[in-house]
């Protein structure tokens, strides 16, 4: 049977692979934190599996987490030169290759859909092929090592290092940005857990006018937006501002219709990942990939399409859900 773990200390390796190479790297000055945030996070990966076996404690994780915080914050990490091919000789292959350029970006979701649907389920000598529940997972990380095999016959590129090489320049470019919608999701978590949706639902009880629903409305809306902005995530502010306003007033005080209430206020959330640099991989990690001078362009720039479409959503829960 295939297990997650086994997917995990994979990708584990590869980020210490690149913590040694950045450690090496004379041409980047901050080589040391960058070798250490990323090889902390590979570091992770494996020893993340003793402590869901219960056979490890769980500080050190945290403690990694707060030293990669450090390092991060304090700009201790900075973006090397990989040991790979030149921008001349990246621009003549693709000329080469043309269209077959997308197969082996097709062959991951291909990949990943084939075992998340056919293979699911099925057994080999007896045993499942893929860990229950983790299909969809797996799969994605097979169809990455199959394009990746596509991707080395496609270029003829006789060294796979240089495929690791070129992993580390992106993932130079993207910095610690890339790492905070995983951060963002576990700050959900805990204020779902520490019971802020609970408390914010009581508050707004007392202030919302009696039987006010366009208040209502607009409060789950903004609330959704501004907790959104807060942390970077639409989904994990979903529980928060749903379990506060959304469900007790809206649809049960209410009597809002519960899908039109709910997608609206998601579609409200949403607006909210426009203007915010806590949604990295939305604003940051383009930025930082583009070049652009400005990082906060992305933001500036929806701007004025986030503010409208968050008067359209209210207007449309308004008009729809009652």
């Amino acid at each position: 049977m295939i297990r997650i773990e086994w997917l995990y200390w994979l990708v584990g390796a590869i980020f210490l692979a690149m913590a040694v190479q950045m450690a090496t790297d004379r041409s980047n000055s901050k080589r040391f934190g960058s070798a250490a945030f990323w090889g902390l996070l590979g570091a992770s990966f494996g020893y993340g599996t003793w402590v869901v076996q219960k056979t490890a404690p769980a500080a050190p994780l945290g403690a990694a987490v707060l030293v990669m915080i450090c390092l991060a914050g304090f700009g201790l990490t900075g973006r090397g030169t990989p040991a790979t091919t030149s921008p001349e000789q990246r621009a003549v292959s693709a000329a080469r290759l043309g269209n077959r350029l997308f197969i082996p970006a097709i062959t991951v979701p291909l990949v990943a859909l084939v075992c998340a649907t056919l293979l699911k389920g099925r057994h080999l000598a007896g045993k499942p092929l893929f860990q229950a529940g983790s299909e969809t997972l797996l799969g994605l990380g097979l169809g990455a090592l199959v394009a990746l095999i596509l991707g080395l016959f496609l270029t003829r590129e006789r060294n796979p290092a240089n495929a690791l090489h070129a992993g580390r320049s992106l993932l130079e470019s993207m910095g610690w940005s890339l790492l905070l919608p995983q951060l963002l999701a576990v700050l959900g978590s805990i204020f779902q857990t520490a019971g802020v949706g609970t408390q914010v639902g009581k508050l707004t009880i007392h202030l919302l006018p009696d039987g006010s629903k366009y208040a209502a409305v607009a409060l789950y809306c903004l609330g959704m937006a501004l907790f959104t902005i807060v942390m970077g995530n639409a989904f994990a502010a979903f529980p928060v501002m749903t379990a506060a306003v959304g469900w007790p007033v809206l649809i049960t005080h209410l009597h809002g219709h519960p899908p039109v209430v709910l997608a609206v206020g998601m579609l409200a959330g949403f607006c909210g990942t426009l203007v915010t640099p806590m949604a990295a991989n939305f604003n940051l990690v383009p930025a930082a990939l583009l070049e652009l001078k400005d990082q906060y362009g992305p933001i500036k720039a929806q701007l004025p399409t986030a503010g409208v479409l968050l008067v359209c959503n209210i207007a449309i829960m308004s008009l729809f859900a009652f």
